[in-house]
């Protein structure tokens, strides 16, 4: 197998993703594919001391940057990392694309170099969130702004069978966002995908309010772009603030410091529970090749588990189980 990396994308590049790529590839054993700026990219190898013969180097000598407008750095940025690391995967140059980069540019060319799988209409943003009894998928995380009926009936079916073939969750629960339970409440395009999902034979259990969204309450969460976003930005916000409670709560004193020390097992695995490094990127659901955002402040860490979850998408053959899958029902 071989992974295409973006080495230059993202708020760390490209240190800690070579770091994340040189763990992934001792660990795992796959080939990597860096793709940038060769030199700096050798620098970095050679500071890190790796010396082995499973991480290869692509020149890209343009970066596209986070402020760049993502259509326009993709036809015209056309020798920077990004541009370069998907129209290698679109050539069947490798298996995989993984990037913390510009995330509005990754989709973008995803959607008109690796294109979309026949009959998937749009393609969708699905990282994983933690919540109270392990984490769900959030579909769409950010990709589609607004989206219609058909497209969220779209994403249900994505996001079930990533759950079911990556995270391995039997018959996982699929539930639609909205602003209460009653059936008639909810905008035109929700209400319409209430009725369409509950025509097709996956696990839907019908609306799911927000407050009941961190509880665990299904596998797979399923809204428009713009309301996953805030789900997501809110979620993260919300981890960095329960961290720093905790530790005003457990540091104020001598008295909770020793308190601190009694229970901090638990405090260190709510503390793993709420870091989004432990839980990859996010796919974009409906390409016709496995491409995965990581986060654009990935440290090593993070990226080394973004480089598994790409390489587990390849091995379940997603791509394959949801073009099977997508035009059934």
């Amino acid at each position: 197998m071989n992974i295409i990396v973006d080495a230059m994308g993202g708020d760390n590049a490209p240190e800690e993703i070579v770091k994340g790529c040189i763990m992934a590839a001792n660990d795992f054993g796959e080939i990597i594919t860096l793709v940038g700026k060769k030199d700096i990219i050798s620098e970095h190898l050679k500071k890190a001391g790796y010396n082995g013969d499973r991480i290869k180097i692509q020149n890209a000598e343009e970066v596209i940057s986070g402020d760049d407008e993502p259509t326009t750095a993709i036809r015209q940025k056309k020798d920077s990392s990004l541009r370069v690391g998907l129209d290698m995967l679109h050539k069947g140059q490798g298996d995989v694309m993984v990037s913390a980069g510009n995330t509005g540019a990754l989709i973008t060319g995803a959607t008109l170099i690796v294109k979309r799988i026949k009959g998937v209409r749009r393609v969708a943003l699905a990282p994983l969130m933690p919540a109270e009894t392990g984490c769900f998928l959030l579909v769409d995380g950010g990709a589609n702004v607004e989206s219609s009926a058909a497209f969220l009936k779209q994403f249900a079916i994505m996001g079930s069978i990533y759950m079911e073939k990556i995270m391995h969750i039997k018959n996982p629960r699929v539930g639609l966002v909205n602003i209460g339970s009653e059936e008639e409440k909810g905008t035109e395009d929700v209400t319409e995908a209430n009725r369409l999902l509950k025509e097709i034979p996956i696990n839907y259990t019908g609306y799911i309010e927000g407050r009941e969204i961190p509880c665990g309450a299904v596998d797979v969460v399923v809204c428009d772009g713009f309301t996953g976003n805030v789900i997501l930005k809110f979620m993260e916000g919300m981890g960095i603030v329960i961290k720093r409670m905790l530790k005003g709560i457990f540091f104020k004193n001598l008295k909770t410091k020793i308190a601190a020390l009694m229970v901090k097992g638990g405090i260190n695995e709510l503390g793993k529970t709420l870091d989004y490094t432990e839980y990859g990127g996010a796919p974009l659901l409906g390409c016709t090749k496995p491409v995965v955002k990581a986060h654009g402040s990935s440290n090593a860490k993070a990226f080394y588990h973004a480089i598994r979850q790409s390489i587990d998408m390849v091995n379940n053959n997603l791509v394959d189980t949801i073009s099977e899958n997508i035009n059934k029902y």
